[in-house]
Formats: C-alpha cells, structure tokens, sequence
C-alpha cells in the first residue's frame, strides 16, 4: 500500500492547563499552595482513526499532568468534547494522567475509588486556604483538554504508525522489606535489618511512532512503568522529569514533535529518588560528574530509548490496520474489611484528630504563625486528612455488606498487533507482567491512571503491611487486582483470533 492509500488517519493536539491562579497542588495528604510556576502543564491529546476493509473505529489518547482522572472530570471532558465534536462517542477517549504530584487539585466529588471527606474545601482539609475553587480549576482545565482532543480530531490526515520495544530504567519499587518488621514504602535500605526490595520493577519501554504521507516523523507514544514523582513534595507547579523529557526529544527529534506519555502499571514503583535505589549514592555521584538534575537523566534516558530503535522504525511504517475500540464496565469485589480492620483504623482517627485539634488550638492561639511561616497549615491539614481517611474505613466496612463490588471502566483497543488497555489503579507491577506475557499481541501497552486512582496492591504486599497496602489506601484488595488482570487477558486476546 502507497502512503497516499492510507487508511490510517492521524491527527495531534496540544494545550497548555497551567493555572493562572492559585491553587491547591495536591498529591500528599496536606494540600500545598501554589507558590509559582516551575515548568508548563500540558494536555497531549493524539486521535487514531482507522478504516480498514471497510470497518471504521477510532480511539483518542488524551494525557493530561495531573494526578489523576476522577469521575467528576471525565464528566466534565466528555461535556465539553460533544459540544466541540458531536459526532465523537466520549467513551472511545482515554483520559489518562501522568499522576504528578505537582499538579493542581481537580478532585472535588467523592466517587468509590477516592475520599474527598467533605463538599467544600475546609471539609476536605481542615484549613481555611486562599486558593481557586478545584471545581473552577477543573473545569478550565478540562475545556482545555477538549479543545486538544478536538485539535487533534480535526487534524487527522493520512499517516501510519510504527511501533517497537527497547529498555530504560526509570522506575524504582518502593517497598522496602526488613527481616524483623513491616514492609516500609519509601524505606532505608541501609538499615542493617534490611532484607531485600519487595518487587521488581519493569524497564520495558514500549513506543509507537506516528508518521505523515511522506514517511516524516510526527510523533510518539512512550508507555513505561514509572509516575512523575521526582518533584511530589515541592510547593511549584510543574509537569515533574515529562518536562524535561520532552523538551529533550525535541531538541534531537524537532520542536515540532508531538509527544504523548502513558504510564504503564506501577503502583509499587517511583523515579530513582530514595533510599530505596539501592544505588543511591553512586547514582547521585554520577549526576553530579554529568552536571545534570534527576529529571534531566531520566530524561536522557527515556530520549535514548525512543531514539535508539528509530533507525528501524521508518522501515516497518503501517499504514492500512484494523482498530477495536471496545469500552467495558466491570464488576470487582471490594477489599474485605475484617472489624478488627475498623477498630485499627479508628483508634488512629481518633489520635490524629487530636492531633489535629491541638495543632489548630495552638495556631488559634497565636494567629501570627501564619504569618512567619508560610506552610503553617500543613501540619494539621496532613492529621485532618489521615484521620477522615482512617475514619473512611469503618464506612467501606458497612457498605460491603450490601455493596461488595465497585463498578469501573476499561477501554480494550486493538490496532493492527497492538494491544491497549487500561484501568483507573496504581495498579502494582506485577499485575502488568501477569498480563503483557500472557497477550496474544505483539505489544501491549498497558495504561493506569485512566481514573480517581487508589492502589490495587498484590497478596504479597498485603502481607507486607504499610502504605499503599493497608485497608485504607485500597478500596479493592489482590483478589480483585488478579480478577482485574485475568479479565483484560482474556478481552485483549479475544480481539486476537487468529493468534
């Protein structure tokens, strides 16, 4: 098939979602007023369209800096998309995030994979705070994605697409074992109980290059298994080590690149920042010799990795694929929560909560602290927010006698002998080898973040205890993780008959 016959249609939007006011930046219990502007946020939208052997179907990617994809949002995406583009099905676009803790709060509903603990913002952290109501930060932001989505709908011209696999190594599982005591998320691996690192961390890198009519490269799909966390504690807004990666490619492949970032299954994992790199310190040597931040070797890396196979990807350019779009709803079990689970949780909302009432007394009593120092509400904002969130366990305890499941979303996409799927999780590593070894694709890109969130942790470390395991920071337990997985095996590989 000649370039010209193509019937592929590819088209790419981009927008800039930086607040221009003050905002929340959330991706910790306390909320951090924006104090500035580090790097730009942005929404990369990329529309497939494809009509091969006279079966149309389409799917458009829209990843958005910020930590996640809640409800409310999508709602508010989807709305503002049918006014731009009526002829789009909302469900055929994926919302994703690249899950930066530095971006700003758009979460203002609970919804069954998050706790919000209240309708307005003091209820939500207990602290009066001078900044943009979410809802408004959430709605412009989401006009913004909408007119990326429809930038790239409305560009769609005839292309192809190529796609390959090589390494890079740029997540770190978190959970630190000891040989007496709990796991520890973020724990010190030169502690001399320290046994080994709970799991591995997966350094595949899958790539899908889009091309124009005349073999130009027009940009790139990075699926890898790392959140943008290396900045998750700083008071500035900012895209974390994406802004300096695509600001790398574009200085080797052309300011003009397109660039759409995908995070793949890492629940368990984070950028080389920790203690728990077990090679920390010559890691921290060697970017000292090259004068580089950890954001710019994380970036080096991720442009190594794209440009390393592309010598080879302007030779297997496809250009007339079938495309299954399939959007799913599926039932997982809750976690079961035990009573002894509850009086756990409870016994410690009570002592953060005191906690809180003291901090707060003492903040009452000499109101010129808010003065002195400006992040003065982060203390007792940080117990509020534990304590609602322990507190929040006693009511999943009641709701699973007659609501034991929660209902999600999942998009299934098949493009030629490439597979896509996605969940709402931080859903652990594990998971996403469970299922790429067991796809009847070629490639599978797997995508989290397609939602509110919250871990989906494995059976190991349940037993391992600490964050991101407990009860309270997992409305869905391990069986309901492997469910979740057996599931998309099965719908990928039904896509794939003739494997």
């Amino acid at each position: 098939m000649t370039a010209t016959s193509s019937t592929l249609l590819i088209g790419w939007g981009q927008r800039d979602i930086t607040p221009d006011q003050t905002v929340i930046i959330t991706g910790q219990f306390y909320p951090r007023v924006s104090e500035g502007v580090l790097d730009p946020l942005s929404v990369s939208a990329l529309a497939i369209e494809s009509n091969h052997q006279g079966q149309k179907d389409y799917v458009i990617f829209a990843t958005f800096d910020l930590v996640a994809i809640p409800d409310s949002f999508r709602t508010l995406v989807r709305e503002q998309i049918k006014a731009l583009l009526p002829e789009i099905d909302g469900r055929k676009v994926i919302l994703h995030a690249t899950h930066t803790h530095t971006g700003p709060e758009v979460r203002y509903e609970e919804d069954d994979l998050q706790f919000l603990s209240g309708n307005t913002l003091f209820e939500r952290t207990g602290v009066e705070l001078d900044v943009e109501d979410p809802r408004v930060t959430a709605l412009k932001i989401a006009r913004q994605g909408a007119q990326a989505i429809a930038d790239a709908w409305n560009s769609r011209k005839p292309g192809g697409i190529s796609f390959g696999l090589t390494h890079a190594t740029v997540g770190y599982n978190r959970r630190v074992c000891y040989y007496n005591g709990p796991a520890v998320m973020y724990g010190q691996t030169n502690h001399p109980d320290f046994s080994h690192i709970e799991a591995g961390a997966d350094t595949t890198v899958n790539l899908l290059y889009t091309w124009d009519d005349q073999n130009k490269l027009t940009g790139v799909a990075i699926n890898l298994a790392c959140p943008s966390q290396m900045r998750e504690n700083m008071y500035q807004l900012s895209a974390d080590y994406w802004c300096e990666t695509r600001q790398e490619l574009r200085r080797r492949l052309g300011e003009k690149l397109n660039i759409i970032s995908l995070n793949a299954p890492s629940g368990d994992v984070v950028p080389p920042k920790r203690m728990t790199d077990l090679n920390y310190r010559a890691e921290q040597r060697m970017l000292e010799l090259q004068g580089r931040t950890g954001c710019e070797e994380i970036a080096h890396r991720i442009a190594d990795a794209v440009t390393r196979i592309l010598p080879v990807m302007d030779k297997v350019i496809e250009r007339d694929l079938p495309l299954v779009n399939q959007n799913h709803e599926l039932e997982l079990p809750r976690r079961t929560l035990s009573q002894q689970d509850v009086d756990d949780a409870l016994a410690l909302a009570d002592k953060l909560m005191a906690e809180y009432d003291t901090l707060i007394a003492a903040i009452n009593a000499d109101p010129s602290v808010k003065q002195r120092d400006p992040h003065w509400y982060v203390k007792p904002s940080s117990a509020y927010r534990r304590s609602k969130w322990n507190r929040e366990v006693a009511r999943r305890y009641e709701k699973q006698k007659t609501s034991p499941t929660i209902k999600i979303v999942s998009n299934v996409v098949r493009l030629g002998q490439l597979a896509f799927a996605t969940n709402p999780f931080e859903y652990y590593t594990d998971y996403g080898q469970q299922i790429k070894v067991q796809s009847k694709a070629i490639q599978t890109f797997l995508i989290q973040h397609v939602g509110s969130g919250t871990y989906l942790p494995t059976e190991r470390a349940v037993k391992g205890g600490s964050y991101g395991a407990l009860p309270a920071s997992t409305p869905i337990g391990p069986d309901g993780g492997r469910l979740l997985a057996q599931w998309t095996i099965q719908t990928i590989n039904a896509l794939f008959p003739e494997a």
